[in-house]
């Protein structure tokens, strides 16, 4: 069973303000209303793939329930702990000549309710898969990646880690199967400028050496590279299209990743599948749906460039 963890999630309303003035009263000419959160957004790309999975996570209050209602109508188990107090935050939206975010805080999570997290993740066994996505709440230990990482660290199952900065260096000692920092946060990871491939690539690396069996690097629309437990390095150019969303195109590229390689056992095929649901959901209004993904999995070709 594959098995995600969205620790902050929240409920994403998004608002078309084509001419936004501050300090001014504006009007939203259109809103939208989604579940967010990076674990969620996995699990419904591996379900529109094809693969069942357990959504694990936290909820609360009205907006919680929201999200659990909508979660449900996409087909995916959900196994969440609801919390007695607070509620799931709103994350607003601004879409307009350019995007603006005003993310949420989220509610506190006690002890007893991290425990029955806990408890669940307890559960898995040899073979299953987990995928760690997103940011911690301030309510929960920040180093909640690593004990659970070296809780079942002797269990043989497969972990995939989607994090940024000091969240993501803290769990390569438990190696990692995959991360997937984008170019943006190597960057951000290293304090440094990345002006090419070659000085990508080898930063990447850094990361491997450190623990992670396999690095995957998101590049937006100059396509993502991959470098892989088997030593080589691999290259999907970007699919071609308009961007529409860039909510979820990340997250969407681990889930197509991982579908890929579990149907395939080759990396190849597993970074052209995750380039492909990638860019789908950059030119979708929401996360992509598999007939679009299906087509612009048969524009992209991987190369091995190392």
């Amino acid at each position: 069973m594959i098995y995600t963890i969205t620790f902050n999630p929240s409920l994403d309303y998004i608002m078309q303000v084509p001419d936004f003035k501050e300090g001014e009263t504006n009007r939203s000419v259109k809103e939208d209303m989604y579940p967010g959160g990076k674990g969620f957004n996995v699990s419904t790309i591996l379900q529109r793939l094809g693969y069942q999975n357990t959504a694990l996570g936290f909820i609360a209050g009205f907006t919680g329930q929201q999200i659990k209602k909508e979660l449900a109508q996409r087909g995916f188990i959900c196994d969440l702990c609801e919390l007695e107090d607070g509620m799931t935050r709103i994350n607003i939206k601004m879409k307009g000549d350019k995007e603006t975010e005003i993310n949420g805080n989220g509610p506190f999570i006690s002890q007893k309710k991290l425990d029955e997290l806990i408890s669940k993740i307890d559960t898995l066994k040899k073979g299953d898969t987990l995928i760690l996505a997103g940011s911690i709440p301030s309510s929960l230990p920040d180093d909640i990646y690593e004990k659970i990482m070296d809780r079942l660290k002797d269990k043989e199952i497969q972990i995939l880690v989607d994090a940024t900065k000091q969240l993501l260096l803290n769990v390569l000692p438990y190696k990692p199967f995959l991360i997937k920092p984008n170019h943006r946060e190597l960057e951000e990871i290293f304090q440094t400028e990345i002006n090419n491939q070659k000085e990508l690539i080898s930063y990447a690396k850094k990361l491997q050496e450190q623990g992670a069996m396999n690095v995957l690097v998101s590049q937006g629309k100059d396509g993502a590279l991959l470098i892989a437990s088997d030593q080589k390095v691999y290259y999907c150019p970007g699919a071609k299209g308009t961007l529409i969303n860039s909510v979820g195109s990340g997250d969407s590229m681990v889930a197509g990743f991982l579908a890929g390689y579990l149907k395939h056992h080759d990396y190849s095929e597993a970074l052209r599948l995750g380039s492909a649901c990638g860019g789908a959901t950059a030119f979708s209004k929401d996360l992509a749906h598999k007939e679009t993904i299906d087509n612009i999995y048969q524009q992209l070709k991987t190369e091995v460039i190392q």
